[in-house]
């Protein structure tokens, strides 16, 4: 599970209202009969339209300042070993959904006169979508870069011949891409993997639009406030403040294992790929504690999600802690993007 917390994007090439944000995310619906169609959905209603969205998140922006972000996305995206788990992958999803966003409140320590912060406090909406394409920070793509630029520049080569601007062989230069084209190492359907390629498989995933004010729109609830849980004194009274991270992720999971019945691997839990980028001695030691199936289930899943991982077990724990260290220093940034932590 992989769960991501973006505020919105604010500056001289960004709008101030939702509705491009809200207009992206209908893309899926281009062309599609009504049925087939998937609308945003709330706590208790469905079928709502991206100008009602729009109408509501652009309407609830009493008294924040215009550098300050009106809303927030939040991206769940399912692993593919979750998504086997649902039986109804939209109305699972819109299930999950619902209870997830009752964690997201949860995770506030704040209140709203005098009472903690319920579900029926906050406005948001969401959106099943199906479809991923492989995008420039992909693993796949800048693995596969080497090759992309080589063939560009051949391409560029076979160009200039074919106008006269240059002398070589056409034809030695196409067998040349063309066997780049194969050596690629990310492959999909035979073909090299590039940006913009939709991705195989099961891509469902979830986009919530969560105003920054309260229901009421008189509260500010930011869940990129950098204060985790502490009190303030404002006024003369003590005030609750900040939003748990942590918490929400570790809540998300707990939810979708209890809602589905899934049985969570050691290498998909939030807490390992924190440890991964905060701590990887102690993340590599627990991965080895496992039992010899479920250590090898958490191996593959590492693959797969492009996570750098010891090529060899050497026989030591020292060993590993020091080789994986090495081998960490260059994929952090892949796994810090992987683990969804922080805004």
């Amino acid at each position: 599970m992989y769960i991501t917390i973006t505020a919105q994007k604010l500056g001289n090439n960004y709008s101030q209202s939702s509705a491009d944000f809200v207009g992206y995310l209908e893309k899926e619906n281009e062309g599609l009969e009504q049925r087939d169609m998937e609308h945003f959905f709330n706590q208790c209603g469905d079928e709502i339209s991206a100008e009602e969205v729009v109408k509501e998140i652009d309407g609830n922006t009493a008294k924040l300042k215009k550098k300050e972000p009106k809303f927030y996305s939040i991206t769940v995206s399912p692993s593919k070993y979750e998504l086997r788990k649902l039986q109804n992958n939209s109305q699972d999803l819109k299930t999950y959904t619902r209870e997830l966003m009752k964690d997201y409140v949860a995770s506030f320590n704040r209140e709203i006169n005098g009472r903690p912060i319920s579900i029926n406090d906050i406005k948001y909406y969401a959106k099943i979508e199906h479809q991923r394409t492989f995008k420039g920070t992909d693993f796949q793509i800048k693995e596969n870069q080497p090759y992309a630029t080589k063939i560009l520049q051949l391409k560029t080569e076979i160009r200039n011949v074919q106008e006269g601007r240059a002398e070589g062989s056409i034809k030695k230069m196409k067998k040349e891409i063309a066997k780049l084209e194969r050596q690629a190492p990310h492959q999909q359907n035979g073909k090299r993997i590039v940006q913009g390629m939709a991705k195989d498989g099961n891509q469902s995933h979830i986009h919530i639009i969560v105003s920054r004010k309260d229901a009421s729109n008189s509260v500010s609830l930011s869940p990129g406030s950098k204060h985790k849980a502490s009190e303030v004194e404002m006024h003369g009274k003590n005030v609750k403040r900040g939003f748990d991270r942590d918490k929400f992720f570790e809540k998300a999971e707990k939810t979708f294992d209890k809602t589905f019945g899934y049985k969570r691997n050691f290498a998909e839990t939030y807490k390992a790929r924190k440890d991964f980028v905060k701590n990887p001695k102690l993340y590599f030691a627990a991965l080895m504690k496992l039992p010899a199936n479920e250590r090898a289930l958490a191996f593959k899943m590492m693959t797969k999600t492009g996570l750098p991982i010891v090529p060899s077990i050497p026989v030591s724990q020292a060993q590993i802690a020091l080789r994986v260290f090495k081998r960490l220093r260059r994929g952090a940034e892949v796994a810090i993007k992987s683990s969804s932590i922080g805004i």
